[in-house]
């Protein structure tokens, strides 16, 4: 098996050498979960963004201490960062490639009431199909990558902080409803999680819609 390599900032520099000011790193959370938000995370970077903090990788590559560790320096490594969300009930009602692109239509108002200039950004959106364009009032330029999360240093970044942030809420929202074990699964489908829901219905949190499919893996 090969080493992991760790993210760089190679793609970010092709886009600043475009004409680009800024890049908007971005990356989602919770898309195959059964309860909870969506979380679209957005980290932007300058071409004087200094290195890629040592360790610092897509959130999936690192386990839930790590990325606790690492969310914080990667918040203070980037210019700004932002986490837009969709709710289970948003998710239900527009489905969730609209709710993807919703909330990261509000991770873009955040980092614009934040000061930065969106409109002299480029946005890396990991994965190969553009959600978010289709939520835009206004065209911006979004390029997609395939595994931009594994090799950009801006996209792993908002991998991790909006990771962190997700998990935080379904911590917090474990205080109040229990039963579902949310500090365990985070709103993702396990057997725990399906036997109590068979027990006690589904919680405010559910997405309803989804009850009836198999959700993707955490």
């Amino acid at each position: 098996m090969s080493p992991v390599a760790d993210p760089t900032l190679e793609f970010e520099l092709e886009l600043f050498d475009s004409g680009h000011g800024y890049v908007i790193g971005c990356d989602e959370v919770g898309r195959g979960a059964i309860a909870g938000p969506v979380a679209v995370g957005m980290a932007v970077i300058g071409r004087a963004t200094i290195a890629v903090p040592e360790g610092l990788r897509d959130s999936k590559m690192l386990s839930e201490k790590r990325r606790e560790v690492l969310a914080p320096v990667a918040s203070a490594w980037v210019l700004h960062s932002a986490v837009g969300l969709a709710s289970a009930d948003e998710v239900d009602s527009i489905g969730i490639i609209p709710a993807l692109g919703l909330a990261g239509k509000r991770a873009l108002g955040l980092l614009h009431a934040s000061g930065v200039a969106i409109l002299d950004s480029a946005i890396l959106l990991d994965g190969s199909h553009d959600w978010l364009s289709p939520a835009l009032a206004t065209p911006l330029p979004v390029v997609t990558r395939v595994k931009a999360d594994r090799d950009c240093g801006s996209v792993a970044a908002a991998s991790v902080i909006a990771k962190v942030h997700r998990d935080r809420l379904m911590i917090e929202a474990h205080e109040t409803t229990p039963a579902y074990g949310w500090v365990g699964n985070k709103g993702y489908g396990s057997a725990g999680h399906y036997a109590a829901i068979d027990e006690h219905g589904p919680s405010a949190l559910h997405r309803l819609s989804w009850l009836k499919s198999t959700a993707v893996p955490a």
